[in-house]
C-alpha cells in the first residue's frame, strides 16, 4: 500500500502521523511511505531519519496526499488540504466532525473518503485505545496550565495550587471521571490542591476514590455542578460522548456566579466544549475572559508536546495502521470491529451514528 504522511498545518501542532520506526516496519512489509519534507521536525525526527527508515521524502503536502491510498495524520485537514483529497482514499486523523465546519463532511462525501477518527476507535469493553494516551496527556497538562493561569502576572488571583502551611490550597472542580478527569485529578491532588470530581457514573467515581483518597467525589446532578463551581478556583471540563458533541454542563449563569479571576480549562472543547461560555483558543492565544473568569479552551493540548505525544499516539495507532496496510481498507474494516467503530464516512456516505449515519 502507498502511505502518505503530510506535515501538520494547524497552528501549534507538533505531532506527526507516523514515526521513523513505523516507517521501517511498514517498508519491511513491502509498503511504500511518502513523508512530506519537515513533517517530523516538531517531534524531533529529521528527514534523514525517515529516509534511513526507507521513506521517500516528498516536497509538498499536495504530493503527500496525491501519492497515498492511506493518509496518516493527526489533526483534521485544513481547508487547503481538503482540496488535495484523492477519490477513494482512507484518512486517519482526530476528525472531531461533530464540532467541525460542514465543509469537512462535504469534502469527505464528495471524494468518497474513508474517514477514520482516532477518537472513536472503540474496543469491545467500550474503551478508546487511541484517544486514551492523548487524554492522559491532556489531563496531566491541566494542572500545569492551571498553576500558570492562577498567577497574578497571567491575570489570575495569585493562588498557589497546593497552598502552604497556614494557607489553604486551591479548590479544583473536575467534571468527568474518565481518562482526562482521572489523570487531572491525580495531577492536582499530587500538587496538594483540594479536588472534587463529578460524574454521573458511580462505578467511575468508586474506582477513582479507591485510588485517590484525597479526591472528593460527587454525582454530577446540575444542582451539584452549580454548587461547586461557585467556590471553585479552577474548573476542568473533562466530559466525553464518543464522536458526538459534548453536553453543556456549566451554563453562562453558573459562570457568572463563579469567583472573579477563577480559571476554566475546557478540555472538551475539541467536541464543542462543556461550558456554555467556551470557544476555541490556540496555544499562542490560549485564554480569554468571559464573565470575569479566565477561559482556556485549546483543542489540541497535547500538540505542543510533540515528542511525547507522537510516540504515545503511534504506540496506540500501530495495530490499526498495520491492519489497514496489510489487509486493505475494506477487509480491515470488515475484520476489526474497533476499527469499524472509528469509521465516520465510507463510499460517499456517513456511517457514524454520532454525526447522522445514513446520510
Amino acid at each position: 500500500m502507498d502511505i502518505g504522511v503530510p506535515r501538520e498545518r494547524r497552528a501549534d501542532e507538533y505531532r506527526v502521523g507516523l514515526t521513523p520506526a513505523g516507517v521501517q516496519l511498514l517498508v519491511a512489509d513491502g509498503h511504500h511511505c511518502y513523508v512530506e519534507k519537515g513533517a517530523g521536525l516538531g517531534a524531533g525526527f529529521g528527514d534523514d531519519d525517515y529516509e534511513k527508515s526507507g521513506a521517500k521524502i516528498v516536497y509538498s503536502g499536495e504530493e503527500a496526499y496525491g501519492r497515498a491510498g492511506l493518509l496518516l495524520k493527526v489533526s483534521r485537514p485544513t481547508a487547503e488540504e481538503l482540496r488535495w483529497f484523492r477519490a477513494g482514499q482512507a484518512v486517519m486523523a482526530f476528525w472531531h466532525l461533530a464540532s467541525a465546519s460542514p465543509d469537512n463532511l462535504d469534502a469527505l462525501l464528495r471524494h468518497n473518503i474513508t474517514a477514520i477518527a482516532y477518537e472513536t476507535i472503540q474496543a469491545e469493553d467500550g474503551s478508546l485505545p487511541v484517544l486514551r494516551p492523548m487524554s492522559q496527556i491532556a489531563g496531566r497538562m491541566a494542572a500545569n496550565v492551571a498553576a500558570a493561569l492562577l498567577r497574578n502576572d497571567r491575570g489570575g488571583k495569585g493562588i498557589l495550587l497546593g497552598g502552604v502551611p497556614g494557607v489553604p490550597p486551591a479548590e479544583v472542580i473536575i467534571l468527568g471521571a474518565g481518562t482526562v478527569g482521572a489523570n487531572a485529578a491525580r495531577a492536582f491532588a499530587g500538587i496538594g490542591a483540594t479536588v472534587y470530581v463529578l460524574d454521573k457514573d458511580l462505578a467511575r467515581l468508586e474506582r477513582l476514590a479507591s485510588l485517590e483518597t484525597r479526591v472528593i467525589t460527587m454525582v454530577s446532578h446540575s444542582f451539584n455542578v452549580r454548587k461547586v463551581v461557585r467556590f471553585a478556583d479552577v474548573v476542568v471540563g473533562a466530559v466525553l460522548v464518543p464522536g458526538a458533541r459534548a453536553p453543556i454542563l456549566v451554563t453562562q449563569d453558573m459562570v457568572r456566579e463563579m469567583k472573579p479571576r477563577s480559571v476554566i480549562i475546557d478540555v472538551a472543547i475539541d467536541q464543542g466544549g462543556c461550558v456554555e461560555t467556551s470557544r476555541p483558543t490556540t496555544h499562542r492565544n490560549s485564554t480569554f475572559i468571559a464573565e470575569n473568569v479566565i477561559h482556556y479552551c485549546v483543542p489540541n493540548m497535547p500538540g505542543v508536546l510533540g515528542r511525547t505525544a507522537t510516540h504515545a499516539l503511534n504506540n496506540a495507532t500501530w495495530p490499526f495502521t498495520q491492519l489497514l496496510a496489510s489487509l486493505g481498507v475494506e477487509t480491515a474494516i470488515a475484520r476489526s470491529q474497533p476499527l469499524a467503530r472509528g469509521v465516520m464516512t465510507h463510499a460517499g456516505k456517513v456511517v457514524s451514528r454520532a454525526i447522522g449515519g445514513g446520510r
